[in-house]
């Protein structure tokens, strides 16, 4: 009966939380930011610094298609981007924006050759240098090994951070059900490619959720109950599902390549991914790399980011893990303190 009680006053006090809250108190994407760059819906900013920049070449964050990139900036206190600044960086970003249905078309090529390589282009020509530091994460990890084998003479230092790499590693659902175990095509990309044209954002998240159905689809909003009188913690939960349920759509044709190529394929680390009918070859990445993944990743497996080392040609390497999930990396406040400076020194002592 107490715990009834309890829950029935946390319920009240909830929801008196609930009815003061407006939406501008649920910001994300805190850091101040200028846009230095527009091309179709790809958009490139530059983090505006309050510290003097210890370091001449700039970092370049290439993030994921799915999903929006202002989890690396996601709130005081646990932002990526404002610690990196803070350490000295001078930090740009590559927004993809939401493609629509005039985007159906657009590549891999288009967007390695095309919006990552004239962002790179931008940053060189504005600091008057002729290499960059490349970050990048997750599917933008991907990105950005494809881009520093097609032009390793642009990449001064490589980032991957919960990178895939071998996508067909025994762990992990994601590389299940995207048909990759025993030769096995579960998923018609094809057919989605060419029934639907873009792929829904709202069907890729509805995939990431069913991955874990009873902790991201249950049990988090049980917890939730435990915290609802907590105006602070209401917000970043609610900040946290702005963002997750924020999917912009997949551009058709680029959909269709990855999935087919990386995941159905595993050609990344065949050698056999053709972008703009170039070969990706990871042996043309000498860089100085720095491969960070996390633990306990559902998404992207260690086995599978770590894999990277046996496919590089770079002699300084170094691997880094967190004992926390795919999302943990952004939002874990014990990351956040540890993360940003082993990018710093890492990036510190190669300049």
């Amino acid at each position: 009966m107490y715990e009834f009680n309890e829950l029935a006053q946390k319920l009240v006090k909830g929801g008196e939380v609930f009815s003061r809250l407006r939406e501008e108190d649920i910001q994300i994407g805190v850091t101040p930011k200028e846009e230095v760059y527009r091309e179709d819906k790809v958009v490139l900013y530059r983090f505006v610094s309050k510290v003097e920049h210890s370091l001449n070449i700039p970092i370049l964050i290439v993030y994921a298609l799915v999903n929006r990139p202002y989890i690396v900036d996601l709130q005081e206190g646990r932002s990526l981007v404002a610690n990196l600044l803070n350490l000295g960086l001078d930090v740009y970003l590559i927004d993809w924006g939401y493609p629509s249905r005039g985007d159906r078309w657009l590549t891999l090529d288009d967007y390695i050759n095309g919006y990552i390589n004239n962002c790179v282009d931008v940053v060189l020509e504005r600091h008057n240098l002729e290499q960059i530091n490349l970050l990048g994460i997750c599917q933008g990890g991907a990105f950005s090994l494809c881009y520093s084998s097609l032009y390793p003479e642009k990449v001064k230092n490589l980032i991957t951070m919960v990178t895939p790499v071998d996508f067909h590693v025994k762990e992990g659902l994601l590389n299940v059900w995207g048909g990759c175990t025993l030769g096995s095509k579960a998923l018609d990309v094809d057919l989605m490619v060419d029934t639907l044209g873009n792929i829904p954002g709202d069907f890729l998240n509805l995939e990431f959720l069913l991955l874990k159905p009873f902790q991201l689809g249950v049990q988090k909003y049980i917890d939730l109950l435990e915290n609802i009188d907590s105006e602070d913690k209401l917000v970043n939960f609610l900040r946290m599902e702005k963002w997750i349920f924020d999917s912009p759509d997949q551009a058709g044709e680029a959909y269709r390549q990855f999935m087919k190529d990386f995941y159905q394929g595993n050609k990344l680390i065949k050698g056999e991914v053709e972008i703009g009918k170039k070969r990706v070859d990871l042996g043309n990445i000498r860089s100085p790399t720095l491969n960070i993944y996390a633990k306990q990743d559902h998404l992207v497996p260690p086995a599978s980011s770590m894999a990277l080392e046996k496919y590089i040609a770079s002699v300084d390497y170094t691997a880094c893990s967190f004992p926390v999930g795919h999302i943990g990396m952004y939002v874990s406040n014990k990351v956040q303190q540890d993360l940003p400076p082993t990018i710093a020194n890492w990036l510190k002592a190669r300049a």
